[in-house]
């Protein structure tokens, strides 16, 4: 398996194709603690997380080091991983560069792909064959003419990202709107665990509960006990299939001092027990093995 990269300092990027010879790799362990931008073309099926995407065109997607990927099917061109950790770059330390925490990463509607259009498909290969060409000439700039590709390459996505997924919400709203959008959503990822309430976001974003509310409503978003709750559950569901923790386990590892409290909160949203949940999951899998 061809795999090009940089690590100096306990700064690390790298690309790789993804085919034949990279998919067992890639579905390993072994690029789980990276920040990741998948391109595909189309042809491809992956999951990530608990959601299944086919590819029918050109196609980005962002996968960070706390989500579960797996590449159930290739197309026909292979495509390119590059994966990279928070010390080659930090998308919240340098967050007013390029802007995709929150939309690219870690958003509330986990929605963690975009479709490339025609008219963009040539700069987006532009940017990943010059990333590749770099690591090729092994010059002494390397490390940060890549990470001005990469920049490029986040903002541009952030661009299409909106475009795609706020259409017809608020990408036609105005700016503040969307930084108000993308602060509650990294709130919700950095204090999930601890922070349960609407009115603990709502101390942080120094608002009134029904402010924030009443604010998603007018937005026409996901009310934010929904979002928080759902966030919640997802860590849940990633635990359970991917830890062997009990569900009593997992209720304080989320912050729940009363794990039955916890287990109806997950019934609730799922329409099955921890347990149950586990076991269907489980055996559909191990069925698709066979």
């Amino acid at each position: 398996m061809k795999q090009s990269i940089f690590d100096v300092n306990l700064k690390t990027i790298g690309m790789v194709n993804v085919d034949l010879e990279s998919v067992e790799a890639i579905n390993s362990e072994a690029y789980k603690s990276y920040i990741k931008v998948l391109y595909l073309n189309e042809g491809f099926e992956i999951k990530v997380d608990f959601n299944v995407y086919h590819t029918t065109s050109p196609t980005l997607f962002f996968i960070s080091p706390n989500q579960v990927l797996s590449i159930e099917k290739l197309g026909e061109q292979s495509g390119r991983l590059v994966f990279y950790n928070r010390d080659f770059y930090c998308i919240q330390l340098h967050d007013e560069e390029v802007a995709c925490d929150g939309l690219l990463f870690n958003n509330i509607n986990n929605m963690p792909m975009t479709v490339i259009p025609q008219q963009d498909a040539t700069f987006i290969e532009y940017l990943f064959s010059r990333i590749e060409d770099e690591f090729e000439l092994k010059d002494g700039s390397l490390e940060e003419m890549i990470r001005t590709y990469l920049k490029q390459l986040l903002i541009k996505s952030t661009r299409l990202w909106k475009v795609q997924h706020l259409e017809g919400v608020m990408a036609t709203r105005p700016n503040n709107d969307l930084e108000f959008f993308r602060k509650f959503t990294q709130l919700v990822e950095a204090n999930f665990k601890e922070k349960h309430n609407v009115a603990d976001y709502a101390d942080l974003l120094v608002i009134a509960p029904k402010t924030l509310t009443h604010r998603f409503k007018r937005l026409k978003l996901p009310q934010p006990n929904e979002i928080i709750k759902n966030r919640i559950i997802l860590e849940a569901k990633r635990l359970l299939i991917h830890t062997d923790r009990t569900a009593k386990e997992i209720a304080y590892s989320l912050g729940y001092d009363d794990p039955a409290y916890f287990s109806r909160l997950f019934f609730i949203k799922t329409g099955e027990p921890p347990s149950g949940f586990r076991s269907k999951y489980l055996s559909i899998h191990e069925s698709k093995q066979i």
